[in-house]
């Protein structure tokens, strides 16, 4: 080859038709493929340093121009791609013709192929000489047609990676580019090669792609925003129904239920408490009244306050309650027994209103309202209404008149002037004004209308309310149900279910127990009776008198008497140190102390002094352990009246206490120290089954220690079977008598004890605090009426219970008993702890120390104690007495005050 060329040239191939574009050979050099990247400049492309192989420098590669895409990986630089295939002489063909210049035809005679093809051997030969230093070579393939697509995976359309492109052109295995975490999406779209060939997004393609998607995020939530209030209003007026004026009143139904689920009462009987009125029935004025009272707006609107809808919903969303109501939304309420604080009720209200808009006029609509809404004092609509506070039919009513029924409306257990009159005036005044500012009544009248006066108070028909004793019952629970929140005017509205705690059978016997005992006594003997579970607090069993709309007896406070002594009991075995029952006292009489006939004890110990009920006893222990203590131990029990400034004569229950809540802290006792709040409800649901209240089953709260209340109790087990009044298994109880100021005379009896299933509490007396006898002149004790109305009613009561051990081990704390029948006088002598036998007087309680850390010795049976000087229940302060001054208990007059 002329030139010194290494390698004779290649040779035409003879085969095919000749070319269309000949070129000398001379003219056309081998164009070499475009230099790999250099090893001693990474990233760098361009020859790598080393003679020639023909020794003569070969030409450097032409200018491409830029703008002219090209389909080879070796052309222009692109996005790495991993390669698919090898390097191929083809692809050097290919490209060493588009980087000519020239193109050639599908047809090219086969002397031009030939050509290529040496010029394809040289380079590779070239290329082999190179890839000897930079890495392993791959064979050339047969040249063949290529497609649109390389086989890099790179299309037509798209920039080459100038790296793989190096790569192919020398025959290397490109290294794919190191790439963040692959997660299974990047997998998929590589496999299915989405990702790989798309094209990065400009920033002004990314900007309107997030047009696009805000565009359409606003046109899809405008459209929710028109078509679901739609769709929910089609499927609301399809589902509810519109409902009667009865239906409202026959909703409205309150029922109060037994234990087992048997009816007690119904507050509103079948037919309603109800005189239907037409609209022409009811003035002008007085339908005015109610408009400017509930819904000035009436005769204008849809049917529903959409401001006070939205209000309900933000309230809702922000976990209060909802907003206002208009009259056709009440009476939609009301008459769906729909009163629940939810979105759900809203929009049931919202629909039904809406349905009854357009069905009935504003005047039925407003004449069905004034029928059935409730208007306090057990009336259900305006003419039960009119009647209940003004004695009138609603036709006869003045405008005054008219805006009071109208204010009561809103709150009838608020704004009726029975309950408060000075807030029944206020509301009076707003609707009065609102009248004038509504153009109904003229600014002369209002100045010369007065507030009017209403009838008195009273039990209505249907109101739930009875003569008899189970009225007690009936305003018992709803004294409960209003201290749970649940207003007079839910109860009347929302078609209660109110379950009891009281059992059908234990009441039954407690008021039989009462009117047996008390048949052919003395007219002016009261009594009651509370039975409670002391397991729950539950009371099963209330008995408040005879007369269900008179006074409650059991809920009335009277001097308990002896029946306080068992919590100085609970006071001593707390003190520092106890004071165990074994302890011995000289019981005997002294100034200013007596005991009950057949009650003295020279020397006794505790239990002995109690089973004997001796005054004297019990008063020098309040004084040794502290009056303020004994009241403590009181309150801890479940005592909730005030025992303020107490003495020693705390101990003969000189602080009055109501029966039943002497029942809960004997209840407390029995319940080994577990106390649990009495009450009446055990579960409150509307009718609608939304549950408003249901008692929780609970623990209850430990108030002293559990072999504290064992030893009260076995202080207490002698009491009964003294005095005759065993029920056939162990009992613990304590009868109560207060004397009166009379000689000889009592003024009140009691007798309380308990089961491990039940606690009893009795009380008889009078309403005038007068002497009580029975009917053959005997004055009335605890052991006498009291304790036989508690014996019939317990011996029943627990016949049906299982036979039991009794109330488990007694473990004393300090000396314990002695075991020994009342009179008998124990051997033991009496401990240091008490005062001495021969004394005369009550040791008074010890001074006050100076402020000292309480001490943590552990008592037996109980946790630490605080200090002897500190009360041992509560934070209230002792009372002490001067040293040398008489205690207060010496000045005890049995005849002007009681002495148990």
């Amino acid at each position: 080859m002329p030139g010194g060329g290494h390698g004779p040239a290649p040779r035409a191939s003879r085969q095919g038709p000749p070319p269309q574009h000949p070129r000398p050979r001379t003219a056309q050099p081998a164009r070499p493929l475009p230099p790999p990247v250099r090893p001693d400049l990474p990233g760098r492309p361009g020859p790598i340093p080393g003679p020639p192989v023909s020794g003569r420098p070969l030409p450097p590669p032409p200018r491409r121009a830029p703008e002219r895409p090209s389909s080879s990986p070796l052309s222009t630089p692109s996005r790495s791609i991993p390669s698919l295939g090898d390097a191929r002489p083809d692809r050097s063909r290919s490209n060493a013709a588009r980087t000519g210049g020239h193109s050639r035809s599908a047809t090219a005679p086969a002397a031009d192929r030939s050509r290529g093809t040496a010029r394809a051997a040289r380079s590779g030969a070239a290329t082999t000489a190179t890839t000897r230093t930079t890495g392993p070579t791959r064979r050339a393939a047969v040249p063949r047609a290529r497609s649109r697509r390389s086989r890099t995976g790179v299309g037509w359309w798209q920039t080459p990676d100038p790296k793989k492109a190096t790569a192919t052109a020398t025959g290397l295995t490109p290294v794919p580019e190191a790439t963040g975490p692959q997660g299974p999406l990047d997998v998929l779209r590589r496999r299915l090669g989405g990702s790989a060939h798309r094209r990065p997004l400009t920033p002004a393609q990314r900007t309107a792609r997030r047009r696009r998607r805000v565009k359409w995020g606003v046109l899809g939530g405008a459209a929710a925003l028109v078509l679901l209030p739609l769709l929910l209003l089609g499927i609301g007026w399809l589902a509810f129904s519109v409902p009667t004026a009865d239906d409202a009143v026959n909703n409205q139904v309150a029922t109060i239920s037994f234990a087992d689920g048997t009816d007690l009462t119904r507050l509103v009987p079948e037919q309603g408490n109800r005189t239907k009125v037409t609209v022409d029935q009811i003035p002008v004025y007085v339908r005015e009244a109610v408009l400017s009272a509930e819904d000035r707006s009436f005769y204008s609107n849809p049917g529903f306050d959409f401001t006070g809808i939205l209000r309900a919903v933000w309230n809702q969303l922000r976990g209060g309650v909802g907003g206002g109501s208009t009259i056709t939304q009440q009476y939609v309420k009301n008459a769906l027994v729909g009163d629940q604080v939810s979105l759900w009720r809203k929009y049931k209200e919202l629909i039904v209103s809406l349905k009854v808009n357009q069905e009935k006029s504003k005047d039925e609509i407003l004449t069905d309202y004034l029928n059935t809404i409730y208007f306090g004092r057990g009336a259900y609509g305006i003419q039960s209404a009119s009647q209940a506070y003004f004695g009138k039919d609603v036709g006869q009513l003045t405008v005054p008149e008219g805006a009071l029924l109208a204010g009561v409306i809103q709150s009838p257990s608020r704004w009726d002037p029975a309950i408060d009159p000075n807030k029944a005036v206020q509301r009076w005044d707003f609707v009065m004004d609102g009248m004038v500012s509504q153009g109904w009544l003229s600014p002369g009248d209002r100045s010369a209308a007065t507030f009017p006066a209403t009838q008195q108070r009273k039990a209505a028909p249907g109101s739930g309310s009875f003569s008899d004793s189970r009225g007690h019952v009936v305003n018992a629970v709803k004294a409960e149900l209003d201290s749970l929140g649940i207003t007079d005017q839910e109860m009347a509205q929302d078609g209660l279910r109110i379950t009891t705690t009281i059992d059908p059978d234990q009441q039954r016997r407690a008021v039989q127990a009462a009117q047996k005992t008390l048949d052919g006594q003395p007219d002016n003997l009261r009594s009651a009776v509370v039975a409670i579970d002391p397991r729950t607090g539950g009371v099963s069993a209330y008995y408040g008198g005879e007369n269900g709309v008179g006074l409650d007896y059991a809920r009335v406070s009277k001097q308990p008497g002896s029946t306080f002594k068992p919590f100085v009991v609970l006071a001593a075995l707390s003190h520092d140190p106890p004071i165990g029952l074994g302890t011995v006292f000289d019981g005997s009489e002294e100034t200013g102390l007596r005991n009950a006939e057949g009650a003295d004890c020279p020397r006794c110990d505790i239990k002995q002094a109690m089973t004997l009920s001796n005054n004297v006893i019990f008063t020098k222990l309040a004084a040794r352990v502290g009056p303020e203590n004994v009241a403590a131990a009181a309150r801890a029990a479940g005592i909730t009246s005030p025992l303020d400034n107490p003495d020693a004569r705390l101990a003969l229950g000189n602080k009055e206490v109501t029966p039943l809540e002497l029942a809960s802290a004997y209840a407390t006792i029995a319940d080994g120290g577990v106390w649990h709040a009495p009450h009446f409800i055990s579960k409150v649901v509307t009718a609608d089954d939304r549950v408003l209240y249901e008692a929780p089953d609970s623990q209850g709260e430990r108030r002293f220690s559990e072999q504290v209340a064992r030893n009260t109790i076995e202080a207490m087990l002698g009491v009964a079977p003294n005095d005759g009044l065993g029920i056939g298994r162990p009992v613990a109880g304590k009868t109560g008598t207060v004397q009166s100021r009379f000689e000889g005379e009592n003024n009140d009896a009691w007798f309380s004890g308990f089961t491990p299933d039940l606690a009893t509490a009795v009380w008889i007396g009078t309403d005038m605090n007068s002497p009580i006898r029975t009917a053959s002149g005997t004055p009335v004790e605890g052991k006498t009426l009291p304790g036989e109305v508690w014996q019939t009613f317990m011996k029943q009561a627990v016949a049906d219970e299982p036979q039991q051990d009794g109330f488990g081990t007694y473990k004393p704390i300090g000396e314990p008993a002695s075991n020994l029948p009342p009179n008998a006088t124990p051997s033991a002598t009496p401990t240091p702890s008490a005062p001495p036998s021969a004394s005369s007087e009550v040791p008074p309680p010890p001074p006050a120390a100076p402020p000292a850390t309480p001490t943590t010795e552990p008592r037996p049976g109980g946790g630490a104690l605080p200090d002897r000087d500190e009360p041992l229940f509560g934070d209230e302060t002792p009372v002490t007495t001067a040293p040398g001054s008489p205690p207060t208990a010496q000045r005890q007059d049995c005849s002007l005050t009681p002495c148990g």
